[in-house]
């Protein structure tokens, strides 16, 4: 049994990992912090966990958490987890952060789109959290950088190919949407119910942060740089996220060593349901869990290959892919706390 602690438990993302983390096997959750409501029940915040989680809100006091948690999961802004991850790291806990702080390698790609990195010495150190893709590596991690929502929806279904050479890594565009709390809990213009209700558009077209976050793995799993096109869209919907790729096969390749492949490398992954007899993902059959459903299929008429992905994002796009980080750094059952 370890003991855990959500800094931010009172956004969508900290909220969502105090629910899994409440019933984890393995855990203890031990400290819930919030700077808003410091001192107030997490219960009175989130009334649908009475009963579960009897803490009281905390200020985001490093050293205090350090000393009541084994494991620390940092529900920050960007640039707020940065200090914070350095001083429990020097106390000796392990974190995985969900910001974007920790999700790149490269300083100056993760300062050309957020700003200054006051901890650029902790990049080589972190472990990108894309489980599916770097178990390996999360085993003897103590910082994870978790990736973002989009990210995890592109390049769960396009990794495994790219690196088995089937497609041409630099034909990628990705057409994906997002359920509205994906923005995060406070409110604005853009997000409030009279904007979003009966409407659907896209945004941040062309500048998306997420986007270098996505060409870095997909430069890394492919040894050269790689450029995609990258479109968000805004749907009026709570929760979930579908992304629908276009690529261009590498000759000969067709949906049949596309199945191949994703099933290879997807084999032994109890969070991947690959759909085949053109099945169609829903994020209808993935809200609240921590699945990622793909399918796939060849356009006979432009023969393109179009992956398709659904995700939560909140669970395999946020804090259930953070919990079974979580899972992997210390040697628990991958799906604990996740069923």
């Amino acid at each position: 049994m370890i003991s855990a602690a959500v800094v931010g438990a009172t956004g969508y993302a900290g909220a969502e990992l105090v629910r899994i983390l409440s019933a984890h096997p393995r855990v203890n959750l031990s400290v819930v912090t919030s700077r808003q409501f410091a001192g107030i029940p997490y219960d009175r915040i989130y009334p649908s966990l009475n009963g579960f989680v009897e803490l009281v809100c905390a200020e985001n006091d490093p050293a205090v958490i350090a000393g009541q948690a084994d494991v620390v999961f940092l529900a920050l802004p960007h640039k707020a987890s940065m200090t914070m991850a350095t001083d429990l790291l020097e106390a000796g806990r392990r974190v995985v952060d969900l910001s974007a702080d920790f999700r790149f390698k490269n300083r100056q790609a993760y300062e050309a789109h957020y700003q200054p990195h006051t901890s650029a010495h902790l990049l080589e150190r972190a472990v990108y959290g894309l489980c599916e893709i770097n178990a390996h590596e999360l085993a003897a991690a103590d910082l994870v950088g978790n990736p973002g929502c989009y990210p995890t929806s592109v390049l769960l279904p396009l990794l495994p190919l790219i690196q088995a050479h089937l497609v041409d890594p630099n034909s990628v565009i990705a057409d994906c949407k997002s359920g509205v709390s994906g923005a995060g809990r406070a409110a604005t213009a853009t997000t409030h119910f009279c904007h979003v209700n009966e409407s659907f558009k896209a945004y941040k077209v062309g500048g998306h942060r997420h986007t270098p976050e996505i060409a870095e793995q997909l430069s890394r799993c492919a040894g050269l740089a790689v450029q995609l096109t990258f479109v968000p869209h805004l749907i009026p919907m709570t929760r979930g996220m579908q992304s629908t790729i276009y690529v261009t096969p590498a000759p000969g390749v067709d949906a049949g060593r596309v199945s191949q492949c994703l099933s290879d490398a997807y084999r032994d992954k109890p969070f991947i349901r690959l759909l085949a007899d053109e099945r169609t993902p829903d994020t209808l059959h993935v809200r609240g869990t921590n699945f990622c459903d793909i399918g796939w299929q060849v356009d006979p008429g432009s023969g393109r290959l179009i992956l398709l992905s659904a995700i939560d994002n909140l669970v395999k796009g946020a804090a259930g892919q953070a919990v079974q980080n979580m899972n992997l750094m210390f040697g628990f059952d991958e799906t604990a706390g996740l069923d």
